[in-house]
């Protein structure tokens, strides 16, 4: 933390003169006490007053004043602030693999509920789109405020509504950039800072190779993070005739190395929640150094208002 008027604080000096000034008055009024030697005359004219809470409006009236001075040099933090224009994709694998009741109550529907929450728990000011891929990949939701359409796509998500079979992740990576590409007026001179979240449970079997859209990613400065959802064990259809489709995030990892994003595993539901929750805390935002005084400002209204209201309720006055 700085501050603008660093040399405000001296201020801070003559605080503590009215505290040491408080400390030398309780100690000379103690002294005149004990002079007083007729103790049960003493007992009548003066009764016994509280001990300890005979201080605490005095206290906390000082450490208002601190605070205040505080507020008043106008000290400066690193805040985070949601980016202008901010721009989230998510995309979604919707292939027949992502049935697998590995992650319950399947990959795709625990996919579909950590979606949900994490959206819920962006800023409203950023503009999140939908991709679904399977064998290809198409626009779900375009990238925009309206969180009620974003939630009906996420709805919309199922086996099948993304074409053909296969894992295109290529091809979600291109479309998700061409989104940001398109997202407003300005976004072909000026693009919006983005940043793609790619779910998938395969290596990429269709379409564009993945490391030619992660370039592309790279060179427009979208960093894609993925996450690896499944387990060893994930096997749809039942019976002996199940097939076997394990997960595979060789592709997802190097995606994300290659953007700069990050690479996720989540082998349960919980899993996947958690790993959503951690991107959401860095997408979107830049550090800003802002002036904080209101903090401290608002910190000393209320030991003002603590002081006013011990004296008044303990001493029928104000301090």
């Amino acid at each position: 933390m700085t501050w603008q008027s660093p040399d405000r604080l001296w201020l801070l000096a003559g605080v503590a003169a009215l505290a040491v000034g408080y400390l030398v008055l309780q100690r000379r009024r103690s002294r005149y006490a004990v002079r007083f030697t007729n103790l049960k005359l003493l007992d009548r004219v003066a009764p016994r007053r509280p001990a300890w809470r005979r201080h605490v409006p005095a206290s906390l009236f000082l450490a208002m004043l601190g605070l205040l001075v505080v507020g008043f040099a106008r000290p400066t933090d690193e805040v985070r602030v949601p980016r202008e224009r901010a721009t989230v994709i998510v995309a979604v694998d919707v292939s027949r693999s992502m049935l697998a009741t590995d992650v319950a109550p399947d990959r795709l529907n625990a996919a579909k509920d950590a979606a949900r929450e994490f959206v819920d728990g962006l800023p409203e000011e950023f503009n999140v789109g939908l991709v679904a891929f399977a064998g290809n990949a198409s626009v779900l939701v375009a990238p925009d405020t309206d969180r009620a359409a974003l939630a009906a796509g996420i709805d919309r998500l199922a086996d099948g509504v993304a074409g053909m079979q296969g894992t295109a992740i290529g091809e979600a990576i291109d479309t998700s950039l061409e989104s940001i590409r398109t997202l407003d007026a300005r976004a072909a001179e000026e693009p919006p800072p983005a940043r793609v979240v790619l779910l998938s449970d395969g290596a990429n079997t269709a379409g564009r190779d993945p490391e030619q859209a992660a370039a592309a990613a790279t060179e427009l400065g979208v960093p894609v993070d993925t996450i690896s959802v499944g387990t060893a064990d994930g096997r749809i259809g039942s019976g002996g005739g199940g097939q076997a489709v394990p997960v595979d995030g060789q592709t997802l990892r190097a995606v994300a190395e290659q953007t700069g994003g990050g690479y996720h595993e989540a082998g349960s539901s919980d899993e996947l929640h958690a790993v959503y929750a951690d991107i959401a805390s860095s997408v979107g935002y830049e550090s800003e150094r802002q002036d904080v005084s209101a903090r401290f400002i608002g910190f000393a209204l209320v030991l003002a208002l603590l002081a006013a209201a011990t004296s008044m309720l303990w001493f029928s006055r104000l301090p």
